[in-house]
C-alpha cells in the first residue's frame, strides 16, 4: 500500500506593504531611525546638559595621568609658539616684518590649535566612541559638538596665558579685546560644523584619522600662523587668485579677527576684504552644512 505525501503549499511572504500596514496599525516604528530635522534639532537642544557635561568631563579627564594636570592645557601651545619662534621668527627672519612678533604668533598658534584639536577630536567622535553609541540612544550630533565645546573650554583657559603674555610685551588692553567674543562665536560655529562633517566620514573611513594630521598641517601652513598674509600679499609677483585664496582661508579669517580684536599693532587696512562676511559666511556654511550633512547619516551610526 503506498503512502501520498502531502506536502504544504508555499506559504507567501508578507509584503513590506502588509509589514507596514501591521506596524502601523500596532503603533511600531522602526528601532533607530532618523528623525526630522526639526524633531532632531529638539532632541539635542533637550540634551544640551549632557553635551556640557560630557566636555567638561573630557577636559578634566585629559590630562589627569600627568603630573602638571591641567597646566598642560597652556604649556602645550605655548612650547608648539617658542618652536615655532625659533623656527620662522629667528631662523626664517619672519618677525622682521611683522610687528609685536610673538603677540602675533602666539594668537595665531592658540586660535589654529582651537580649529585643529576640534577637527581632529570630531574625526573621532562616532568611531572612537562606539561603546557610547550602541548603548545609549541620542541624537549623536552631541558627540562632535561636544568635542568642540571641549575645545573651546581649552582655549579660554589659555586665553588668560595669552593675556598676560600680551601685557608683558606691552600690548595694552583696550576696547577692541571685546570683538574676542563674536569671532570665537563664529570660529567655534565652524570648528562644530567641520567636525560634524569630519565625524560622517570618520564614523565610515576610520582610516581618515590617520591622514589627517597631514592634511591640517599643511592647512596651518597657508593660514598665516607663523607669518603675516597681508605682507606677502604685497608682492606683485604673487598671482591674484592665490592671493583672495590665502584670505578668505577661514582658519586665516579667524585668526585675522583674534588678531584684530587682541593686538593693538595689528590694523584694519591689514585685514582681508568684508571680513566679517567672510567669518560669517564660513561660520553658516560649515555649521548649517555640516549639521545637515550628520544628520542625514543618523540611522547609520555605530552599526556595521
Amino acid at each position: 500500500m503506498s503512502q501520498v505525501l502531502h506536502t504544504p503549499p508555499p506559504t507567501r511572504a508578507p509584503a513590506d506593504g502588509d509589514l507596514a500596514a501591521l506596524a502601523a496599525r500596532h503603533g511600531l516604528s522602526v528601532s533607530g531611525a532618523r528623525p526630522s530635522l526639526p524633531q532632531y534639532v529638539r532632541q539635542l537642544w533637550a540634551r544640551r546638559h549632557f553635551i556640557s557635561a560630557f566636555a567638561t568631563a573630557k577636559l578634566t579627564a585629559q590630562y589627569s595621568q600627568a603630573k602638571l594636570g591641567q597646566v598642560w592645557q597652556v604649556m602645550t601651545p605655548l612650547l608648539n609658539a617658542a618652536v615655532y619662534y625659533f623656527i620662522f621668527g629667528v631662523l626664517l627672519g619672519t618677525k622682521q616684518n611683522v610687528a609685536d612678533y610673538v603677540p602675533f604668533l602666539v594668537t595665531g598658534i592658540f586660535v589654529w590649535t582651537f580649529t585643529q584639536s576640534s577637527i581632529m577630536a570630531g574625526t573621532r567622535a562616532i568611531s572612537g566612541n562606539l561603546g557610547l553609541v550602541r548603548a545609549l540612544h541620542f541624537p549623536r550630533a552631541a558627540l562632535p559638538i561636544s568635542f568642540a565645546l571641549q575645545q573651546l573650554q581649552q582655549l579660554l583657559f589659555s586665553m588668560c596665558a595669552l593675556a598676560v603674555i600680551l601685557l608683558c610685551f606691552g600690548v595694552p588692553v583696550a576696547a577692541s579685546w571685546l570683538l574676542a567674543v563674536p569671532a570665537l562665536v563664529l570660529q567655534f560655529t565652524f570648528n562644530a560644523g567641520v567636525s560634524m562633517i569630519m565625524a560622517r566620514l570618520g564614523a565610515k573611513t576610520p582610516d581618515i584619522a590617520q591622514l589627517m594630521p597631514f592634511v591640517l598641517r599643511t592647512w596651518m601652513y597657508v593660514s598665516g600662523v607663523m607669518w603675516s598674509i597681508d605682507t606677502i600679499a604685497e608682492h606683485d609677483d604673487l598671482p591674484r587668485l592665490v592671493t583672495v585664496l590665502l584670505q578668505i582661508n577661514p582658519a586665516a579669517v579667524y585668526i585675522d579677527l583674534m588678531r584684530f580684536a587682541l593686538i593693538d599693532s595689528f590694523q584694519a587696512h591689514q585685514l582681508p576684504p568684508h571680513v566679517w562676511a567672510a567669518a560669517v559666511g564660513w561660520a553658516l556654511l560649515a555649521g548649517v552644512g555640516g549639521f545637515i550633512y550628520f544628520w542625514k547619516a543618523e540611522e547609520t551610526y555605530g552599526r556595521g
